[in-house]
């Protein structure tokens, strides 16, 4: 069916759309831009958001139904009782009771109103743009109609799938190191064991642990884990790379897994392959990343207390540079792809003059380069500061094409770059600077959760919990426009989320740090 519209896509308009070249993000991105780096121009290039969903013809008055009833389908949850004969019970949790509900009869939950109906939704999007030329904008059709999109509200049902004293219960971290994995580990076992579950086990160093003889499983408790959530890290370790699924799936009654993007396409393939064997298993995710990259979601947990730790490395690059003649501090931060934690930390900062990120090409050299703009600084100030993300400027730089255990490709090192060309710079033009350059990595991850992150992660472990029980599987948990939902994993595991270069925060950071545009 051939499109009516003025750019034929099968995804969402944004607002790039109409002005190109005011997007530079990497392919892969969901946005439909493309910068070329040799020729600085930009092109079109269409990308559907998500691969399966129909063309639709805006010229047919039935197209909103029909975007509807695709994303109903591909935004509905599986369910245990899709693929096997499963009769729900009366669920054990309240918190009328200290211990689990036994015997229920119905007339405890029906005094207390503290259960999720599965009819409940909440809106994924919420503005309501009036042009696709809107900063920000993500539009279906080119008059950016207004069309509900509804996804499924997380937390307890009163009907549950599992009989808690039979269930066997698996936590596995997996991937790097991120702020407020422990306080999610131990808000998943209290909230077991408020349903009546008693075995509960954390599985060691990732999907290793599941086929690895000397990694043993930990049985986990109120006890075990009290306190665990006072310290950074992982109670139960972290690697990356996969395991053999078909072990891991006959294992367990329910998998909580705590990851990024490649945990989640993982804890995919297991969810399918229960499905496939018709095994009563659920498999319930919960979006980690630092990054924030995780698509649809509003942030994942570990993003505000990453954020808040770069401060300090932000703000001693900035006492350098400024107590020193013509002081350059150039700060490293994660970000491989998307530039979430580098845009924030450079706007929570204010002392940043140049931010730099991955969904956004700059040049280095020439009247509207980076060095271009730091003799500028130097004079004008006397001394600049740089934030960038590890993810940015890759172009600039000798790639190996080498990957790691989770398949991404390993990165060159973009601060040492910069660092020695900044340097070289100066030099060649023959004005002094004393460039510092800090890459604070690690002092990043391996922090305790602040205050708002370890209140996510409480809710998050909570609700993977209740998504668990009643009898959810192949999903994750997450917040959208402010509301806790239930997502299919096989939804946001189709793309990575990016900074849009046409939103309104990026904007604003641009404001914040006065930079021009390095093209």
């Amino acid at each position: 069916m051939a499109l009516k519209s003025p750019v034929d896509f099968a995804g969402s308009i944004t607002s790039g759309q109409k002005d190109p070249c005011c997007f530079g993000v990497p392919s892969g991105n969901p946005r439909c831009v493309r910068y070329n780096k040799k020729s600085r121009t930009c092109r079109l290039v269409t990308r559907a958001i998500s691969v399966d969903r129909p063309q639709l013809d805006f010229s047919n008055s039935d197209w909103k139904k029909q975007f509807q009833e695709d994303f109903n389908r591909r935004f509905s949850l599986p369910h245990l009782k899709d693929v096997i004969d499963v009769e729900p019970r009366p669920t054990t949790f309240s918190l009328k009771s200290r211990t689990p509900l036994e015997n229920v009869n119905g007339s405890m939950q029906g005094s207390w109103n503290g259960y999720v109906n599965d009819d409940d939704r909440a809106l994924l999007k919420v503005i309501k743009f009036a042009s696709p030329t809107s900063a920000g904008a993500d539009c279906i059709d080119p008059d950016c109609s207004w069309v509900e999109q509804w996804v499924h509200r997380a937390g307890p049902r009163k009907q549950i799938y599992f009989e808690p004293q039979y269930v066997k219960a698996g936590i596995v971290t997996c991937g790097g190191l991120c702020p407020g994995l422990n306080d999610v580990i131990r808000q998943i076992v209290l909230t077991l064991e408020k349903y009546g579950v008693k075995n509960i086990v954390g599985i060691q160093h990732g999907f290793r642990g599941f086929f690895e003889d000397h990694l043993a499983e930990v049985p986990l408790n109120r006890q075990v884990v009290q306190n665990i959530n006072l310290a950074g890290g992982s109670f139960l370790g972290v690697s990356r790379g996969g395991a053999n699924i078909s072990d891991i799936a006959r294992r367990l009654d329910m998998l909580f897994v705590l990851g990024g993007n490649g945990t989640h396409a993982g804890a995919n393939l297991i969810h399918e392959e229960c499905r496939k064997r018709k095994l009563k298993v659920s498999i319930v995710g919960v979006p980690k990343t630092i990054d924030n990259d995780i698509l649809l979601m509003d942030k994942t947990f570990g993003f505000d207390t990453a954020v808040e730790a770069a401060q300090r490395a932000i703000n001693s690059a900035y006492i350098e540079a400024h107590s020193a003649f013509h002081g350059i501090g150039l700060v490293k931060l994660m970000g491989r792809s998307s530039g979430f934690i580098t845009m924030h930390a450079s706007l929570s900062s204010g002392q940043v003059d140049i931010c730099l990120i991955p969904e956004v090409p700059f040049t280095l050299d020439g009247p509207n380069g980076v060095l271009q703009h730091l003799e500028h600084l130097i004079e004008t100030k006397g001394f600049a500061l740089i934030c960038v993300a590890e993810g940015a400027g890759q172009e600039h730089l000798q790639q190996s094409n080498a990957t790691d255990a989770s398949g991404n490709m390993i990165l060159s090192d973009i601060g040492v770059h910069l660092h020695q060309k900044i340097k070289s710079h100066f030099k060649e033009i023959g004005v002094h600077s004393d460039v510092k350059y800090i890459d604070p990595t690690y002092m990043v991850r391996a922090v305790r959760a602040n205050a708002s992150d370890a209140i996510l992660c409480t809710v998050l472990g909570q609700n993977a919990v209740h998504g668990a029980f009643a009898g959810f599987s192949g999903i994750t948990t997450g917040i959208c426009n402010t509301h806790n939902v239930y997502l299919p994993i096989s939804e946001v595991i189709k793309s990575t989320r990016f900074v849009d270069p046409n939103s309104r925060m990026w904007h604003r950071c641009l404001t914040s740090t006065g930079q021009p545009d390095f093209h």
